[in-house]
């Protein structure tokens, strides 16, 4: 999602909000002998807007997961999600008395804290990495896909340095995977090029073939391995800037940009549970 002038509305909007429950916490917060309190009416009202601000950002997953219903835009729900999940952390910093209180208060602001700060993380980095996937990666693909065509550059490098230097000591036990929509090798044939080391031309004396073989089973072939081996000579950028090279900056880039989520989803889900079960306490007891 990126940060353009669409989210104008949103932020003016977010900002007059934030002043305003500032301007009603401060003279609630001096007027309070003992100081603010989440118990209060006061503090219920924040806690009560802070909640239901923090149900909506989380409403965000489930209308991801039935993109069919009718509930809106999906970039007024992202900008929603964004924007409405900063104001709930301050209304829940307000609700709190800007105090961490027991055990449970103080693991549900560290959830959030943590769940705001990979937020961020995520929307600062979609500002600027698919920017520099376009301008790194021209022959950028599926990423679905990758595992499979590297398994097809390894079984054709096998098949020509097998044709020049005979069978080649090696057993790929990688598997390529099943192929996706959107084109590249079935299972079946990225396995079926991948053992093809057949001699296609008349095979050089051993001693001589003997350093090709060496060099390519020692070193190059590492190289076509599904993760690339950060040492070695075929690992400095400027002698692997190729078709390889990219597969595996467009893998690692792409981890970058989705890995935020790993954290962000689940400690989200978690913090909202916390809060539910905090609530239910709160007003019980």
């Amino acid at each position: 999602m990126l940060l353009d002038p669409s989210h104008h509305r949103w932020i003016i909007a977010t900002a007059v909000a934030a002043v305003v429950a500032t301007a009603a916490y401060v003279p609630y917060a001096a007027s309070r002998l003992n100081g603010p309190s989440g118990g209060s009416w006061p503090g219920l009202v924040f806690g009560g807007l802070g909640f239901a601000l923090m149900i909506y950002a989380g409403l965000l997953g489930a209308r991801r997961k039935v993109p069919t219903w009718r509930l809106g835009r999906a970039t007024t729900w992202m900008k929603g999600h964004l924007w409405l999940g900063l104001l709930s952390y301050l209304l829940i910093l307000y609700h709190s008395g800007l105090a961490w209180g027991g055990t449970l208060t103080l693991v549900l602001m560290l959830l959030f804290t943590i769940v705001i700060a990979s937020g961020i993380y995520g929307v600062l980095l979609q500002q600027f990495m698919p920017r520099l996937m376009t301008e790194r990666l021209p022959l950028e693909t599926v990423y679905e896909q990758i595992d499979v065509i590297v398994a097809q550059l390894r079984g054709e490098a096998d098949a020509l340095v097998g044709s020049v230097v005979g069978l080649l000591p090696v057993v790929d036990l990688e598997p390529s995977g099943p192929a996706h929509a959107g084109g590249g090798l079935a299972h079946g044939e990225a396995l079926a090029v991948h053992s093809r080391t057949t001699a296609v031309a008349p095979l050089p004396a051993e001693a001589e073939a003997a350093p090709l073989k060496d060099a390519y089973v020692r070193e190059i072939r590492g190289y076509l391995a599904r993760d690339v081996p950060r040492n070695g000579r075929l690992g400095n950028r400027r002698e692997r800037d190729e078709e390889r090279r990219q597969l595996a900056v467009q893998k690692r880039l792409h981890h970058w940009l989705h890995g935020w989520l790993l954290i962000h989803v689940p400690l989200s889900m978690a913090l909202l549970l916390l809060s539910a079960v905090h609530a239910i306490v709160s007003l019980r007891y």
